[in-house]
């Protein structure tokens, strides 16, 4: 099939390449023509350190001339900036495919409803799961979900990025998908705060946990079914990016809990991980729907009213007595 990938960051160039080596024909957009030079020469040290990429792959600095005639249009646009590429999109005939893991700050919209207003939701898939870019462009066996309406989509879909190595799962609750993917990186903010102030296994684990079920009630609050988050894009990635090295959410709030302001921290990596911008949307929409968020509040406090560490952590211990739910 003829696809473009919109958006050439390491998540966005690892579908493509699977894509690629699938036997489709892609092409890569990007606003950064640098990053697409770099990826037309079949290696990008700086995204996929290690990785060998496709040489035959089209990379396409126009927007125009990259979606044309595209059947199949994947989106891998941080969330900040998704809105202003999708409504480029209106009444382009193909398939979309939001691979981004956020939830819009101004209006609580989720990617694949972002994309809805530009098209039919038979058309509007959402691809989430515990999936670390460069071990799936290396071929690591990766499990992921793939959620549509329209199971006729999502099989075909699935079938595109099917390989041996990468499995897809289908499922129609594109909301509870959506909402997994997005919110387990605010709580892998938290979890980076309980590594940076050197607690333990006990810590993490009490926390991961309560966050699944505090990620539920949102997610249901917001038209999610609750089971989703029993699945891949919910407890299976919250699992990936809270316990591993190589989460940048987790890392951000590790270094939060030694004691570096946020202001330092983005001054080392200017784009701060997708949990940031996310802590303030979920703050935010869990407010709007009166859904209790003990763990997602004191995340957003540390990030953006500056709370110290410890005192969040002795704040979320120190509240009343309930029944586990």
């Amino acid at each position: 099939m003829r696809i473009c990938v919109l958006g050439a960051g390491a998540w966005g160039a690892a579908l493509a390449k699977v894509l690629q080596e699938n036997g489709n024909s892609v092409t890569l957009w990007d606003i950064n023509a640098a990053l697409l030079d770099e990826l037309k020469q079949g290696r990008s040290e700086k995204l996929l350190p290690g990785v060998a990429l496709p040489t035959d792959w089209k990379v396409e600095p126009d927007f125009g001339k990259a979606v044309g005639g595209r059947e199949i249009l994947v989106l891998a646009i941080p969330s900040q900036f998704f809105r202003d590429v999708a409504v480029k999109l209106k009444g382009h005939p193909g398939v979309f495919v939001s691979v981004t893991k956020g939830i819009e700050f101004e209006t609580g919209e989720t990617m694949s409803r972002i994309l809805r207003e530009q098209a039919p939701a038979d058309r509007v898939a959402a691809l989430s799961g515990p999936s670390f870019a460069r071990e799936v462009a290396l071929g690591i066996p990766t499990s992921v979900v793939c959620a549509c309406e329209s199971e006729g989509t999502a099989k075909t879909v699935q079938g595109l990025f099917h390989r041996p190595e990468f499995r897809i799962y289908r499922s129609r609750d594109v909301l509870g998908v959506e909402y997994g993917g997005a919110l387990k990186n605010v709580i892998a903010v938290g979890a980076g705060v309980s590594d940076g102030l050197g607690y333990g296994d006990n810590t993490k684990a009490g926390l991961v946990t309560r966050a699944l079920s505090e990620m539920r009630r949102l997610g249901v609050a917001g038209g999610a079914q609750p089971e989703t988050f029993s699945g891949v894009s919910g407890l299976g990635d919250q699992m990936l990016t809270c316990f591993s090295k190589q989460s940048r959410n987790r890392d951000l709030g590790e270094r939060l809990g030694r004691g570096e302001s946020i202001e330092t921290i983005q001054a080392s990596h200017p784009k701060l991980a997708e949990g940031y911008p996310t802590a303030r949307s979920a703050h935010r929409l869990a407010k709007e729907k009166q859904v209790p968020t003990p763990i997602i509040d004191e995340v957003h406090a540390m990030l953006y009213e500056g709370k110290n560490p410890k005192l969040a952590v002795r704040d979320l211990i120190s509240r009343a007595f309930k029944a586990e739910d």
